[in-house]
């Protein structure tokens, strides 16, 4: 549900302080609600995320949002568009404050031809990527929309974060009345009761 990448963060970062090249990369911060890729448009830095919590979606012409996933430490944004020199697929935007590095396009195609660690990690991270998505395909299709938002719910509680009921809705593929009517029926059946932890979280969306 939060994808992170410790080793790919720790390469980024050593080679950033240790090699002279590592110059080319740059440590940028984003305010909360920033979107510092957005839909259809050139890519030019590829981001490697160092702190915070983002969020990657698609908006549909319909002026509807789906969240694709919500990416911490570690993960890697744009590399697909750079690869493939297409313009970006999807936008991805800070959720609380963000720290992260970007990597001129031009250079992370270097790295990608010549360091051969580099390759490797993100043939990891491309792979894990893909088999995360093909997880969250089955889940949905196989669990209950009340099972997906209590894991949901869970996942906030444990990493001590706030995500709103928009992006919730969002990342579960339904409206936010429906969001709002799912939640009043897990109430009405005791789901939350005993729970500090949820209940607070609870209160905040209400």
């Amino acid at each position: 549900m939060l994808r992170t990448n410790l080793k790919f963060l720790s390469f980024i970062e050593d080679f950033h302080l240790a090699n002279a090249e590592g110059k080319n990369i740059t440590l940028k911060y984003f305010p909360p609600g920033f979107r510092f890729i957005e839909q259809g448009e050139t890519i030019r830095n590829i981001y490697v995320i160092k702190d915070g919590l983002t969020k990657c979606f698609i908006s549909e012409e319909n002026g509807k949002n789906f969240i694709i996933e919500f990416l911490g430490k570690g993960e890697v944004v744009g590399e697909l568009e750079a690869i493939k020199k297409i313009d970006c697929l999807c936008n991805v935007e800070a959720i609380n404050a963000v720290a992260a590095y970007a990597i001129p396009d031009h250079f992370f195609l270097k790295l990608v031809e010549e360091n051969i660690e580099f390759s490797k990690l993100l043939l990891q991270e491309l792979s894990t990527r893909i088999i995360q998505t093909s997880s969250r395909a089955s889940f949905q299709q196989l669990y209950t929309l009340e099972y997906g938002l209590m894991k949901l719910l869970k996942f906030q509680t444990e990493e001590n974060i706030s995500v709103s009921k928009e992006d919730m809705a969002a990342y579960l593929g339904i409206s936010v009345r429906s969001f709002n009517r799912t939640l009043k029926q897990m109430k009405a059946k005791g789901t939350f009761s005993g729970d500090e932890n949820f209940n607070k979280l609870l209160a905040k969306l209400s």
